[in-house]
């Protein structure tokens, strides 16, 4: 079935989500470049090396977000199942040797020829989202089921979810766990077999935590920073240093203290609290709501959308970006066990602002279709009320008459 999309048949999209896409990247870059320098150093590696290294991700990004936006979205169902299994074997290809690396504690990423290395689990985010949407969509009358709707859904999300907990990234399970049920939620899922699932889940994952020592020592810590007061238990204090040195304006761009060698990853999962540092409580304030702005934007067009694919599409970009942001603010101000999840935009990591600038781009492109709902909505309510009006002048000129008479 072919797609045809003229001029006539597509509305304004909503620039907003353009605008807030490319400001927060924008505003990311300036922050990498006063978190990275000292990382850099210490690194042997030259000052601006992860300053153009985002600037690179930054150039394709756009690319990206353009192909993306230009793209019918509806023909990203066509290709939901293909995308699912290259995600699949992205993540299986983390753990062969000489083709995946290593990075702390995770096996997270892929060597890739000229691009250098690519985390599969963000592309997995987008892919599965997409999928998702795909899937529910076509399941409108038997969603809320136990048999055809939970057991594949939990079997779906589950299979994905043990290859990232085998890197293992507890952070990227929790977003996607936040993406999923929501999308699930919205689809027509019933209630009960999302709490029942989730009782499941919890009790599955206390095994998870007390068999991965880092893990356990990380949800202890949360528990009790003193617990390890030279390792996550002295970073978690640093990080609290860090954001309540800021004040309510900060002590300037460029001039934070917790950046040398006291937070971990101060260009990449810190890097809210070294904004909090330098720009303070006001600015940071700022930035959330325009991260807001922009999830909201995003459910609007949700609202906005007829297409039930389109819909579900919307919601699951949208949960990410919400959900990503406040996991990564969490666990920076200590609500939260520490986890490595970048700040969407803001954070330091070319495979995360690449598949959330495809993310916006397909969303700017559903944004027209909204839009052409919206206008639609306006025209009939206005006829509505046209005709409300008429019918009420027919009323009183048939009263007239009647007194005449």
């Amino acid at each position: 079935m072919a797609y045809r999309f003229s001029s006539r048949t597509l509305g304004t999209p909503d620039y907003w989500i353009l605008i807030l896409a490319f400001g927060l990247a924008l505003f990311g870059i300036a922050m990498i470049s006063s978190a990275s320098a000292l990382v850099a150093f210490s690194n042997k590696l030259p000052n601006h090396f992860y300053l153009v290294q985002q600037l690179i991700a930054l150039g394709v990004s756009a690319v990206v977000f353009f192909v993306c936006a230009t793209v019918p979205f509806r023909l990203w169902r066509r290709w939901s199942v293909i995308l699912l299994l290259i995600s699949i074997i992205g993540l299986i290809a983390v753990f062969i040797p000489g083709f995946g690396a290593e990075y702390g504690t995770a096996r997270s990423w892929i060597i890739v020829p000229v691009l250098g290395s690519f985390q599969p689990v963000e592309f997995t985010k987008l892919a599965l989202i997409i999928y998702l949407s795909s899937w529910i969509a076509g399941r409108e009358n038997i969603i809320g089921t136990f048999k055809e709707g939970f057991i594949p859904f939990a079997i779906l999300l589950a299979s994905n979810l043990i290859l990232i907990a085998l890197q293992p990234d507890f952070g990227s399970i929790l977003v996607i766990i936040m993406i999923a049920t929501t999308m699930y939620f919205v689809g027509g899922a019933n209630v009960l077999h999302i709490f029942g699932g989730g009782a499941v889940a919890v009790f599955l994952s206390s095994f998870i935590i007390m068999s991965k020592s880092y893990i356990k020592r990380r949800f202890l810590t949360f528990l009790n920073p003193d617990l390890d007061p030279e390792g996550v238990g002295y970073h978690i204090k640093q990080i609290l240093i860090a954001i309540g040195s800021g004040g309510w304006w900060g002590l300037g761009f460029g001039r934070s203290r917790q950046k040398y060698h006291y937070l971990p990853e101060p260009q990449a999962d810190s890097i809210f609290a070294v904004t909090a540092e330098e720009l303070g409580f006001v600015r940071v304030l700022l930035l959330i709501a325009a991260i807001s702005a922009l999830v909201w934007r995003g459910f609007r067009v949700a609202l906005g959308t007829a297409d039930r694919f389109g819909m579900l599409l919307a919601v699951g970009i949208t949960t990410w970006i919400a959900g990503q942001t406040i996991l990564n603010i969490a666990v920076n101000v200590a609500m939260a066990p520490m986890t490595g999840v970048p700040m969407p935009f803001i954070s330091h990591g070319g495979s995360s602002l690449m598949m959330l600038m495809a993310g916006c781009g397909i969303l700017f492109n559903i944004s027209r279709e909204a839009r052409i709902g919206e206008q639609r909505l306006g025209r009939s309510l206005t006829a509505t009320k046209i005709k409300s009006q008429i019918h009420q002048l027919q009323k009183r000129l048939a009263r007239i008459r009647i007194r005449k008479l």
